[in-house]
């Protein structure tokens, strides 16, 4: 079942991102997405937040990870500008940004918040629970083959990277709340930092 849900968003991410940019159908295919990744997180079973040892005991991790996705941000950062040195790879970025560039403001921050959670809640939730061996790899290269869908090897690349880290996460806290704090801090701070970068 776990495998149906990552090839059918797959197939959806991939048909999502060769839209023609500011097509009509963009907004109602990246929200099947997010549904397609959310039906199959909870369909597979029970879905746990996870927690951290803590000097009066344990809590909710939530610092933390926000300081972890902004780290990766800053990290991310840094790889664009070499990135914008290279035309192919230049090429691959800029035609994720041009859907980004055709989009309502508000709209785009809550479809990338929504997207984030709901990619945490099946991958770091739903795969990683069905992994019985070498989770972290195992929801790593799912999420990178999911990605690669898409034909776009600079977001299959940065889910790789995406992924190792909060895999980690996952297997650190136990729960899915640390991977979509630190996700959803990346992609909504690459969605306004990549166009200055890149325009």
């Amino acid at each position: 079942m776990t495998v149906a849900f990552i090839v059918l968003g797959g197939l959806v991410l991939g048909f999502s991102l060769r839209l023609e940019p500011g097509s009509p159908w963009f907004y109602p295919a990246t929200t099947a997405l997010a549904l397609v990744w959310t039906v199959g997180a909870f369909t597979s079973g029970p879905l746990h937040l996870g927690r951290v040892a803590h000097a009066s005991g344990t809590r909710r991790p939530i610092i933390t990870p926000i300081v972890i996705g902004a780290l990766l941000v800053a990290m991310f950062v840094v790889g664009a500008l070499v990135v914008r040195q290279i035309p192919f790879l230049y090429e691959q970025v800029q035609s994720v940004l041009d859907h980004a560039g055709q989009g309502a403001g508000p709209i785009l921050v809550a479809i990338t918040v929504v997207s984030g959670v709901a990619e945490e809640l099946f991958f770091r939730g739903a795969v990683y629970a069905a992994a019985t061996r070498y989770p972290v790899p195992v929801t790593t290269v799912a999420y990178g083959i999911a990605t690669l869908a898409t034909g776009n090897v600079m977001l299959a690349f940065a889910a790789l990277l995406l992924g190792v880290v909060v895999g980690l996460q996952r297997r650190a806290t136990g729960g899915v709340l640390a991977p979509i704090l630190t996700h959803i801090t990346w992609s909504t701070s690459m969605l306004f930092l990549l166009p200055l970068l890149f325009g």
